[in-house]
Formats: structure tokens, sequence, C-alpha cells
């Protein structure tokens, strides 16, 4: 899967707790189908212990039917952090009333403030609508009913399933050019854009993925069949025509991709001002590859072995015209290897020509 961000990675944290197929998730369900409420805090340290008052010292191994039995109380339940015991039971919480709230309901303005104050993910399930929701640290979700959740994730595969045939058909191309010694600017920073898009669209997808819990496994498997792969190969195009500083290193170049908004991510000359090029190119300026992203099509051939090649070489080209005997000269490329690389290098510009002239 890809990566999330550090953001959205601690709301995915907190809706595991409460995915299908999760022992809380049972406890949950009990409370909604005995038509009770509940306010749930999952952390018994000691700074969620310095805002509850009153209640019971509790401390017994979580099961959903004691959780749905201490529903039945008006106070707040504290979890352990891993949800794995019940600490306290019928807690009345007292977060610093001010901090601001959107909320209405008593129990869910105390939710909001807990989850503001303190970094712990604090579910309410209301009595009255039946709508489960959680909280932490300014976030807010409210859980869906499984089967909406899964046409979501359904329209969404669809979608990136689309977005990924555009990458390879760029992506593709893009081989082709190099091959050709022909690539642009442009170029470049469509294979770029496209692949972001395709890595935004999944990161979205993975969301649903955490959200169903055991029912996800199927959109999970799909996901990760549409999306292997992108991840390294954005990496590795961003690899082989990125110029490098001493203040603009490889990292802080897919990092900043990812931080584009979408407006920003539209516009082409953005996207290629981040391979901090030199000032007087444009979009349709001829640029050459380094080779790293083609060399990582030849089966069994490690990337620190590339990364000699390209050392001695410094560009594609000059890679492709290579003789045997000049590979062979480069460290950690003996015959065979050198061998394996003139041969690979030439049924990739093969089958890349083939298929941007088909």
């Amino acid at each position: 899967m890809l990566a999330p961000t550090a953001r959205s990675e601690a709301l995915y944290a907190a809706l595991r707790l409460v995915a299908p197929g999760t022992p809380l998730r049972e406890g949950i369900d009990r409370i909604l189908q005995a038509k009770m409420g509940a306010l749930i805090v999952v952390g018994d340290g000691p700074e969620v212990l310095n805002i509850c008052s009153g209640g019971f010292l509790f401390d017994a191994e979580f099961t959903p039917q004691r959780l749905s039995e201490l529903a039945k109380m008006d106070g707040a339940i504290i979890l352990a952090s891993d949800g794995s015991r019940v600490a306290r039971a019928n807690v009345h919480l007292v977060p610093d009333p001010d901090i601001p709230t959107t909320e209405t309901g008593t129990r869910h303005r105390t939710a909001e403030r807990v989850a503001r104050q303190i970094a712990v993910p604090v579910i309410t399930v209301s009595e009255e609508m039946g709508v489960v929701s959680i909280h932490y640290r300014g976030f807010k979700k409210t859980l869906e009913p499984i089967p909406r959740v899964l046409d979501r994730a359904d329209q969404a595969l669809q979608i990136l399933g689309r977005y990924k045939a555009r990458l390879d058909g760029v992506s593709g191309a893009l081989s082709a050019l190099e091959v050709e010694d022909l690539v642009t600017v442009r170029d470049v920073a469509t294979v770029l854009q496209r692949a972001e898009m395709v890595r935004r669209i999944a990161h979205e997808i993975e969301g649903y993925v955490v959200e169903l819990g055991t029912d996800g496994r199927l959109v999970e498997l799909q996901l990760e069949e549409l999306t292997g792969g992108v991840e390294e190969d954005r990496r590795l195009v961003c690899k082989d025509y990125f110029v490098e500083s001493s203040d603009w290193v490889l990292e802080q170049v897919t990092n900043r991709l990812a931080e584009l908004d979408d407006d920003e991510l539209l516009d082409l000359r953005q996207v290629a001002g981040l391979l901090h090029l030199p000032a007087e190119m444009d979009l349709d300026s001829p640029l050459q590859p380094r080779g790293y992203r083609l060399l990582s099509k030849i089966p069994r051939l490690p990337e620190a072995i590339a990364e000699k090649v390209v050392e001695r070489f410094g560009q594609l080209p000059k890679i492709m015209r290579a003789s045997i005997s000049d590979l062979v000269e480069v460290e950690g490329v003996g015959e065979a290897r050198a061998r394996a690389i003139k041969d690979g290098l030439a049924r990739v510009a093969e089958t890349s020509i083939l298929d941007r002239y088909a």
C-alpha cells in the first residue's frame, strides 16, 4: 500500500480500533442494538486520569458483552490504549471548558474537547440517532454503514483503474522517448503528475480499507494489484531527472510532490519545478535520463549495481551504447551481468518502441 500522511495515519489508527471484526466494534454494535449511548475513551494514561472525576476502577479484560453492560451507566468508559482492558467506568470527564467545540449534545461536546486536549481517540455512540463517531485531535469521523462504504470503495477503484491506465500510457511513452533520446521536461512532469494522482486516489481507498476492517479484504487486494510498483516508479523517475544539490535531495522531491495542492498538481510547470532544473529550461526543453528506471526493469539487477553503472556512464544513451567490455569494467558487473544488462536494455527498448507505435 501507499504510505498515508501523518495526519491521516492518526485517524486510521483510531479507525482500526473500531473496524468490523474487532472486539471493540462488536461491543459498539451491541450498544447500538440495545439502543443505548456511550462515551468511550481509548487510553488510560496519566493525562486521561487527570480529567477524570468520580466513577470506579474496573481493570478487567475487555469483552464486547462487558462494554455493552457498562454502557447502561451514564458515565464514560475508559479503555487501555490497545483496547484490551477496561480501566474505569461511569467516569465524569472534565476537559478544559475553553476548548472550542462545534458539537451540540453534552456527550459529543465532551468527546470533542477531550480529543482536542489529549492525543487519545474518543468514541461516541448516539442513543437517539444510532450514530458512531470518532474524535481524535480535532478530526471527526462518523462511521457509515458497511454497504455504503463498500459502494464508495468500488467507485473509487473504478476511478483508480482509469487513472492507472492513463499512467501506464504516459509511463510507457516516456520509456520509448528515453530509448530514442527524445524526452522533454513536459514528458517527465506528465508522468510525475499522473503518478501522484494515482497515489492520492489510492490513499483515499486505503481509508475505506481501514474502515471496512475484515470486510475490506477484497478491496485491499484490488488496490494492491492496481498500485503495485507505482510508488517505486515515481521515485525512479524523480531520481532519473532531478538536479541534486546540498539543500535539495531525492526525498524532498517526492515529499514536496505529495504536498502540492490539487491546483498546483494540475500545473505541469509547478511539477517540473520540483526537479530543480536550470532556470532557462521550459516544458519543451530536452532532457536525458540517468537510466535508473529502465535499469530497474532488468530482472535480478540490484539497485546498488545500477547505481554504479549510472555513476560510470552518467546518462542512459551512453549506457545503451556501451559494449559488454565497457560494462564489465564497472565494479560488481561481471561478464554474465554485463550481457544481462545489454540484452535487458535491448528488450526494454524494443518493447517500449513497439508499444508506442503499435
